[in-house]
């Protein structure tokens, strides 16, 4: 059996030698017959050679490029989370506690950092923010709020109604002094049913604008006493509800310049911001805000003018415009020693040359109203009186005015160079004129403003997204708490406001604002002299607000913050 199969084995490895052997000679003769044989016949056929090796490479490299191709047109390039945006603004930051915000650095990250019950939206409109409804009974008088489900403070503790019945209680306690306490004159706010009901003491058509202040948190202040709340902790790193939460600041030098660094609050109601970080840069002068534009260590700033945009101008800035419902006006003080004399105030209405005030404004629109053209439906806006510089000078020499006029302005946007013109017309028409320029905040408001320390005041202020001329020119807030900046004190134009201001009939509300204008312009408790138009100038590598938006103040540029972005990347769409 062995030896069969040795000789069985020995058969195969004879065969697969043979086999062997015949491969590799045919082998041989294949590729000598092929390829040997046939090289000397290359050049004849080398043209026809030369167009397959090109045509074989047009192919591949069209197939790389269909490649590239596919792949791009299912890529787009859009905004992305992360980077750190710094804005740059003007004025001190004394406090982070909202209610007392008075520069425009304060009011930036009061903006940022602390949500309202109501809010500006993208068209100019009052809509709800924390509250999920605003809503009010046929009379006006009864309003009820109900706040959104789940919403949070920065460090996870709800936003509740207390919240609200706490800081409707601190608006309107005798010791705080703040700009949202005369929307709140003599309202009582309680709680029924989880939802919150302000009752009024008259009805009030736009009461929903009035609900547009920030919310504070009674966990943390309740049982601090009102006139403390100032100096407390919390107005040094507050616990928030916006969109940003309060990091760290770094003091400048000595002159009170600060950068205010935040993050983004994971609790915000409308979604965590884009933005890694969010730096609001408080700097003391315009100047040193060009300065930082030009050399780009700030992302954008609202605090420049037209007139500094080829200062400014390069590759990298763009400036973006946005008019708001704000205005500039001249203030007569009718309590103080000269301007309670009804005939001086409609000389130097008369008197003064309003071409030549507005020349400084360049691209801003003139104002000569205490509202908006835009904001009502009024055909027949009263006629002002023409310019008679002669007449106003006999006016004013018949009046005999020893005492020195006091003219008061801050030195923010045009205000000063308004003051400066209107200082020296004044003076041409007579007056003897004392011109301070003061710096804006807290200071400010409580030495001059609340005491109305001034016969004429050049001053911005909001106009709102309606019409409401209650707050500067009703008889009622003509008090160191109110903005009756004019100590306006006309019971016809009282009621006109009210009547115009309880209406829910549209038709009612334009007469009655159209008698009230009728008097303005004839007692001239105030001159109007231009709308304020924001200039924006920010990098164009971010993503910021659409120039589409309607604004109703400044810091309306921040409502859809969540969305702002400094890094772009590249996507794939799905096919």
């Amino acid at each position: 059996m062995k030896k069969l199969l040795e000789k069985r084995g020995q058969r195969i490895v004879r065969n697969l030698s043979r086999f062997s052997k015949k491969a590799s000679t045919d082998s041989r003769e294949h590729i000598q017959e092929n390829v040997v044989d046939k090289l000397p016949h290359i050049r004849k056929i080398r043209l026809l050679i030369l167009e397959w090796a090109l045509l074989i490479t047009a192919l591949i490299m069209l197939a790389i490029t269909q490649a590239f191709w596919y792949k791009e047109s299912y890529a787009i390039t859009t905004w992305g989370k992360g980077g750190t945006y710094t804005e740059a603004t003007l004025g001190k930051v004394n406090s982070l506690n909202p209610l007392f915000a008075s520069t425009s650095s304060e009011r930036t990250l009061s903006k940022l950092m602390f949500a309202t019950l109501s809010s500006p939206d993208y068209s100019g409109h009052i809509g709800p923010e924390l509250a999920s409804s605003i809503k009010t009974d046929e009379s006006g008088l009864v309003w009820t709020v109900k706040l959104r489900e789940g919403i949070k403070w920065s460090d996870g503790e709800p936003i509740t109604s207390e919240d609200v019945l706490y800081t409707v209680s601190i608006l309107q306690h005798p010791s705080v002094k703040s700009t949202y306490s005369a929307n709140l004159t003599n309202v009582k706010v309680s709680e029924e049913d989880g939802a919150i009901i302000f009752t009024l003491p008259s009805a009030y058509a736009s009461f929903s604008s009035a609900l547009n202040f920030p919310i504070l948190p009674a966990h943390i202040l309740k049982n601090v006493e009102p006139d403390l709340l100032l100096e407390d902790p919390f107005s040094l790193s507050p616990v928030t509800s916006g969109a940003f939460s309060y990091n760290a600041t770094q003091v400048i030098g000595t002159t009170g310049e600060k950068i205010v660094y935040l993050s983004p609050n994971p609790a915000y109601y409308n979604g965590e911001p884009r933005l890694a970080s969010f730096a609001v840069h408080a700097y003391t002068t315009t100047e040193d805000i060009v300065a930082a534009v030009k050399n780009g260590s700030v992302t954008a700033t609202a605090e420049l003018l037209p007139s500094d945009s080829q200062e400014v101008a390069s590759g990298l800035i763009y400036e973006k415009q946005a008019a708001i419902s704000s205005g500039v006006y001249a203030f007569f003080n009718t309590t103080g020693d000269i301007f309670s004399n009804k005939a001086l105030r409609k000389a130097v209405q008369e008197g003064i040359d309003m071409r030549s005030l507005r020349a400084p404004i360049g691209d801003e629109l003139p104002l000569d109203y205490p509202l908006l053209k835009t904001q009502v439906d009024i055909k027949d806006f009263p006629s002002l009186p023409d310019y008679n510089p002669e007449h106003a000078k006999e006016k004013i020499s018949e009046a005999n005015v020893g005492n020195t006029l006091r003219l008061v302005t801050t030195n923010t946007g045009y205000l000063s160079s308004v003051a400066e013109n209107l200082k020296y017309q004044l003076e041409n028409l007579g007056f003897k004129v004392e011109l301070t320029i003061y710096d804006p905040g807290q200071d400010f408001l409580l030495a001059v403003i609340r005491p109305r320390d001034y016969d004429i005041l050049i001053q911005e202020i909001e106009l709102g997204a309606d019409p409401d001329l209650f707050a500067y020119y009703h008889s009622s807030q003509a008090t160191s708490t109110g903005l009756n900046l004019s100590n306006y004190n006309n019971t016809i134009a009282s009621d006109l406001i009210l009547a115009a201001r309880g209406t829910m009939d549209a038709e009612v509300r334009n007469a009655k604002y159209e008698a009230f204008l009728k008097l303005w312009v004839d007692d001239a408790p105030a001159i109007g002299i231009y709308q304020v138009n924001m200039s924006y100038y920010v990098n164009k590598n971010v993503r910021s607000f659409s120039e589409d938006d309607r604004l109703v103040t400044p810091v309306d540029r921040f409502n859809d913050v969540s969305y702002w972005s400094t890094e772009k990347i590249v996507k794939n769409r799905t096919p």
